[in-house]
């Protein structure tokens, strides 16, 4: 099994105060925005690609959210890690055999199509992770 940053997910409190240092200072693309009102997801995102690197900055879009949250608790900055694998359910299995936990109830597709899961930070020594794949050529 590969693992290959697929993007990195940045808590901010208004995407459209942040998109200029991402746009203007490191010379970034727009390239995708788009709102998930899924419970439990339920935020703004700006897909930003720099020199093929990816950045999502990620915008609550209420109180309750858990980008809200993360902001109260954490404050802004970077709030995920993300690592795009061929086969999520295998990675998923491989990851379980090696003592890993996940946030089950994170495991979805979004709005984009692509399948993710978010492993506990408590095997992580506290980073957020992702792991997703994509449909099949993308």
């Amino acid at each position: 099994m590969e693992y290959e940053i697929d993007h990195i997910g940045i808590a901010v409190r208004s995407i459209e105060e942040a998109l200029p240092f991402y746009l203007e200072v490191l010379n970034g693309s727009l390239e995708d925005r788009y709102t998930s009102d899924v419970p439990g997801v339920e935020v703004h995102v700006a897909v930003v690609q720099t020199n093929g690197q990816t950045i999502e900055l990620l915008e609550p879009t209420n109180r309750d959210s858990p980008i809200a949250r993360f902001i109260r608790q954490k404050g802004k900055g970077v709030h995920h890690v993300a690592y795009r694998v061929d086969d999520l359910d295998q990675a998923i299995t491989n990851a379980r055999e090696k003592g890993i936990r996940f946030l089950e109830d994170t495991l979805r597709t979004n709005t984009r199509g692509r399948r993710l899961i978010y492993i506990n930070p408590a095997s992580t020594e506290g980073t957020l992770f992702e792991l997703c794949s994509y449909p099949q050529g993308e």
